[in-house]
């Protein structure tokens, strides 16, 4: 499905960027492992055996100077992006709005969930453009994104931000042949999870490996025609 595509996954370490990383290298893709850690992206890259890979340590993809370093690196390695999957994030909740110590999670939230996907598929759609051969751009948002709650109004607003910030993204460059979308996971099987949530049902939940399913078919010439969609990844929950 990517044979000789460039497809760029950031959090590469994480469990979501790890089943992404192998779903994209088993369909034939030169894959981008983007992490602050490069000894843990070389050994991820080394467990999967992959063969034609990359690593680019970000110190942080809210940086455009980083992140362009990023890319000029990518561009000298293989002269091509043709994926970006951008599944880096963080949670944090706990505190009304009214707390006043709730104003730092919500600059928190914003700088790991906004600003890293404002400021990295920006840039990557900017080289797309630049090389008007198109492009896929999938980024990782919630179902929280579309309901405040109770304790997690700071979390909430960034992942809602970031959705707008993807429908805008996708509405400006979509005629220049650039398909950019998102999933929305409920909640992922993660040991975090489970270690957080211990009585839940965790059969219900996504798994990394189920989702990275439904970002490399967002990825994929099959979704040729979508453009701007939050895909609902949710289990059963």
């Amino acid at each position: 499905m990517f044979n000789d595509k460039v497809v760029i996954v950031t959090g590469a370490t994480g469990n979501l960027g790890r089943a992404c990383v192998q779903r994209f290298a088993e369909n034939g893709a030169k894959v981008v492992l983007v992490d602050r850690k490069p000894e843990s992206a070389e050994q991820l890259a080394s467990e999967l055996g992959l063969k034609d890979y990359l690593v680019a340590t970000v110190s942080d993809a809210g940086d455009p100077a980083a992140v362009e370093g990023m890319i000029a690196v990518v561009e000298q390695r293989y002269g091509q992006i043709d994926v970006l999957a951008h599944t880096i994030g963080g949670f944090d909740a706990g505190k009304s709005v009214h707390d006043p110590d709730s104003l730092a999670i919500y600059e928190k939230m914003m700088s790991l969930n906004v600003r890293p996907m404002y400021v990295l598929a920006g840039r990557v759609a900017r080289y797309m453009l630049e090389k008007g051969k198109g492009g896929k751009i999938v980024v990782v948002l919630a179902k929280s994104a579309l309901k405040g709650g109770k304790g997690v109004g700071a979390y909430t607003a960034s992942k809602a931000a970031a959705q707008r910030v993807m429908e805008s993204m996708s509405a400006e460059v979509k005629d220049s042949g650039i398909n950019v979308n998102a999933v929305a996971p409920s909640t992922i099987d993660t040991p975090i999870n489970r270690k957080d949530m211990p009585n839940a049902d965790f059969s219900k939940w996504v798994t990394p490996a189920q989702l990275a399913d439904a970002i490399a078919f967002l990825a994929s010439d099959a979704a040729i025609a979508v453009h701007g969609t939050m895909l609902e990844v949710y289990g059963r929950v």
